[in-house]
């Protein structure tokens, strides 16, 4: 059990369905932000593009093989979204290393900003969320994003830095 769990917390099946349409319907409304902000930069790039790209800002030397593990993209789909970034000059990868799955990869100063100006209307979405659950709701709510995040959280990130 973790150290949060509450052996008094019992869910019915109504309340999971429901908490799993709630989820459902907030992912729809996050992806028709990010859809939205990349329709007006014009550089036809989807979803994938912008979650490497976020994910590139939070955890920079990323490769190919842990942007498929925390996205669940395939390999080859991870790598053609790390490439479109670089062919933009978006993104980066780190010279030397001769297997490319291994090479880390950057987001350049215009990756920061294609990224940044995505995430910002995120994180005003995000943001009226949180104020609407309160002070108290905010810790919870991240303790169950985290819950269904599981492992892919350390992906990729150096440990000490994590903590």
């Amino acid at each position: 059990m973790t150290p949060h769990a509450d052996p008094r917390l019992i869910l019915r099946e109504e309340e999971l369905d429901g908490g799993l349409e709630l989820i459902l319907l907030a992912e729809a409304a996050l992806w028709a932000a990010v859809d939205g902000v990349l329709e007006t930069e014009g550089l036809g790039l989807g979803r994938s593009h912008w979650r490497a790209a976020f994910l590139l800002r939070r955890r920079p030397g990323i490769g190919v093989q842990d942007l498929s593990k925390l996205t669940s993209l395939s390999k080859q789909a991870a790598s053609k979204t790390l490439s479109d970034l670089q062919k933009l000059g978006l993104a980066e990868k780190a010279a030397g290393d001769l297997d490319a799955r291994r090479r880390p990869a950057v987001l350049t100063e215009a990756g920061k900003a294609f990224e940044a100006r995505v995430s910002e209307r995120l994180r005003a979405l995000l943001g009226r969320a949180y104020r609407t659950g309160g002070l108290d709701g905010v810790p919870g709510a991240r303790r169950i994003l985290a819950a269904l995040a599981g492992p892919r959280q350390g992906v990729g990130v150096n440990r000490r830095e994590a903590l």
